[in-house]
């Protein structure tokens, strides 16, 4: 599936896009902050694709006219997320290659995904979540139009083998339809 929005096109991931998502990734501002290890190498990045963003709802995330992922986006269905088990609620996760910040472009790409996620996938519920410091994370969701939920303290991070504090907000289809009238 592909998704478009004004100046993005979101599809899933292939193979070749290793390298891309290395020269990103690498990059110690962009995953450990949101709780991920930077790549040491192009394998990793490459694993990565094949077993990681791999999801039927994983993205990456490309600028139009041209097919270079620069980020990705993903709904984490029931089974792959912690945050519920319920079959009509998801969480989304995101992350953007540094040169894109500040560009207005995860906003974008996540109003596309609510927007999937609440009229393709005929989701209830869409939750998402931050760990403190990534300031950054906090303001796109809270431009997108999410709620506040709650805070929880030393949430594990296995990936980074540590804790931290987790703050978790969230959406429903009826606060998505009701804000969209108001824009």
């Amino acid at each position: 599936m592909i998704l478009e929005t004004e100046r993005l096109i979101l599809r899933h991931w292939k193979d070749s896009d290793a390298d891309r998502l290395y020269e990103y990734a690498k990059d110690p501002d962009v995953g450990p902050v949101a709780g991920w290890p930077a790549h040491q190498n192009i394998d990793e990045s490459r694993y990565a694709i094949q077993n990681i963003l791999n999801g039927r709802e994983a993205y990456a995330i490309c600028l139009k006219g041209d097919d270079r992922a620069i980020g990705c986006i993903e709904l984490k269905l029931n089974g792959h997320t912690d945050m519920t088990d319920r079959d009509d609620e998801c969480e989304l996760g995101y992350w953007l290659g540094k040169p894109f910040w500040g560009q207005g472009i995860m906003p974008e790409a996540v109003r596309e995904l609510i927007r999937h996620g609440f009229e393709d996938l005929g989701m209830t519920r869409i939750w998402v979540g931050y760990y403190e410091g990534n300031t950054k994370s906090k303001r796109v969701q809270e431009k997108c139009g999410f709620r506040y939920q709650w805070m929880s303290e030393d949430v594990e991070v296995p990936l980074m083998n540590e804790k931290r504090t987790g703050h978790v907000s969230s959406m429903t289809k009826d606060q998505w339809f009701s804000d969209r009238l108001y824009f």
